[in-house]
């Protein structure tokens, strides 16, 4: 087995930016080595059948809108959790599709987010969540997955793969890759 891949939901490029000015704005500069993402899985194996699942899953799925964001607190940071009956379902057909590869983490059962802030102080955290409360949060349409590789801290982009209709009115596609 090779090195670890993450995959990721690919969200349309206004989603994907404003996200990341959340992130930019509120995570420790440090510690923001990769993008804003909403991670599906955080640990796969670096194999070819991983590529050619993710590739006929994608063919069959078509865009995804997350619904409701909602910031929480994580105790150590802040997220923006969505509701997704339908991401909720493509990650449980991978999930069965992946089931003898996964980690004990990837095998729970999603629940859709973006972290803002992370590895700050609880105190930090605290007066960050009603900022981020007060915010005029959007809905992201999920257009796509990405695959990444893990390289210690920051990723690698591997390659993406396109929802079979990844470009409504309101979305384009995210070529965002970490730095």
């Amino acid at each position: 087995m090779g090195q670890s891949l993450i995959l990721t939901v690919q969200l349309d490029t206004k989603a994907q930016a404003f996200y990341e000015d959340l992130r930019m704005r509120y995570f420790p500069p440090e510690r923001n080595l990769i993008p804003a993402h909403l991670t599906l899985f955080h640990q796969l194996p670096e194999e070819d059948r991983i590529s050619q699942v993710l590739g006929e899953a994608a063919e069959v799925t078509p865009m995804i809108r997350l619904t409701k964001p909602t910031p929480r607190s994580m105790g150590r940071g802040v997220a923006v959790f969505f509701e997704s009956a339908q991401l909720v379902a493509c990650h449980t057909a991978l999930s069965r599709a992946f089931e003898s590869d996964l980690i004990p983490q990837d095998r729970q059962r999603l629940r859709p987010h973006i972290v803002i802030q992370n590895k700050v102080d609880p105190e930090t955290a605290r007066r960050t969540l009603p900022l981020i409360q007060v915010s005029s949060l959007i809905e992201p349409h999920a257009i796509g997955l990405t695959l990444w590789r893990y390289l210690g801290g920051p990723w690698e982009h591997v390659r993406h793969f396109a929802f079979s209709d990844p470009n409504p009115r309101d979305a384009s596609p995210s070529d965002a890759s970490p730095s």
